[in-house]
């Protein structure tokens, strides 16, 4: 059995007749890469939650239970918190179309969207309420108006904030994946 992913035979495949070659166009996927602002954040919450679970230990080695409880469930929550971190972004399959938040996640189903594409307007740096100006990735839904839906992806999140040709080929591939799936 040929490890594919430690050789190169994969490059010499012949390509797709789909402009978006992938196995399953079922499953549910990233199009882009996480950008460093995202793996460094959630890699400092996770390092954050290690010192609070060693805590835990310790507090439960010298007798108080409940309060170890309490640690071992804040440093749980830690964690939680920077895998959701990690899984935040939009996700696109044959089904449709998913943008996952820290605490919401919205799909839309592509029979439900008009269209997507790159638009210039303020965008919110790092998530922060702070405000800049940058591009950013809206979603146009036949059920609801074109201001109601947060954008999708922008020039200053953290998977692309310094990475503006990382967010253009990101766009790029998620409005073919909508074009795409807005002619079936």
């Amino acid at each position: 059995m040929p490890l594919s992913f430690l050789t190169a035979d994969r490059a010499f495949e012949a390509p797709s007749e789909s402009a978006l070659p992938y196995d399953d166009r079922e499953r549910w996927r990233r199009p882009y890469r996480l950008g460093p602002w995202r793996v460094g954040a959630a890699a400092l919450v996770l390092l954050l939650a290690s010192f609070v679970l060693f805590a835990a230990v310790l507090i439960a080695l010298t007798g108080s239970l409940s309060s170890a409880g309490a640690v071992l469930t804040a440093g749980l929550v830690l964690i939680a918190g920077a895998l959701r971190l990690l899984r935040m972004g939009v996700w696109v399959s044959g089904r449709g179309l998913r943008h996952v938040g820290f605490l919401v996640t919205r799909t839309a189903p592509w029979a439900r969207v008009v269209s997507v594409r790159t638009v210039q307007q303020p965008v919110r740096w790092l998530g922060l309420p702070r405000t800049v100006q940058g591009q950013a990735l809206v979603l146009v839904r036949k059920d609801r108006r074109a201001g109601d839906t947060p954008p999708l992806l922008t020039t200053h999140s953290l998977d692309f904030l310094s990475r503006p040709a990382a967010f253009d080929r990101a766009a790029d591939t998620v409005e073919a994946w909508a074009a795409e799936n807005h002619n079936h």
